[in-house]
C-alpha cells in the first residue's frame, strides 16, 4: 500500500513539475511581450501604467478564474503581482 501511495505521489509531483516548467516558459512569453509594449511606451512618452486596462484585466482574470473554479482572490493577486513588474520593467526602460 506505501509503495502505491509513493508511486501516486511520484507521479502527481511530477505532473506538478511539468505545469510549474509550462508556467515558467508562458510568463516568459508574456514579457517579452509586455518588454516590447514598454519599449513603445518609452518611445513615444506613454505613461508606465495604465490602471484602466489593468481594471479590464483583472476583472476578465476574475471571470475566467471562476469559469475555471480557480479562486479569482489568488488569480487576483498573481495578476497584479505580474502587473507590478510589468510597470517596473517600463519604467526601467524609460530610464534607458
Amino acid at each position: 500500500m506505501a509503495n502505491d501511495a509513493q508511486d501516486e505521489l511520484a507521479e502527481l509531483r511530477a505532473s506538478i513539475d511539468n505545469f510549474d516548467a509550462a508556467l515558467v516558459h508562458l510568463l516568459a512569453e508574456r514579457f517579452k511581450c509586455t518588454q516590447r509594449v514598454g519599449a513603445l511606451k518609452a518611445r513615444h512618452a506613454m505613461p508606465s501604467a495604465d490602471p484602466e486596462r489593468e481594471a479590464q484585466q483583472i476583472a476578465r482574470l476574475r471571470a475566467l478564474s471562476q469559469e475555471a473554479r480557480l479562486d479569482p482572490d489568488f488569480a487576483e493577486k498573481f495578476l497584479t503581482f505580474i502587473i507590478t513588474e510589468v510597470i517596473r520593467h517600463h519604467d526601467a526602460a524609460k530610464r534607458g
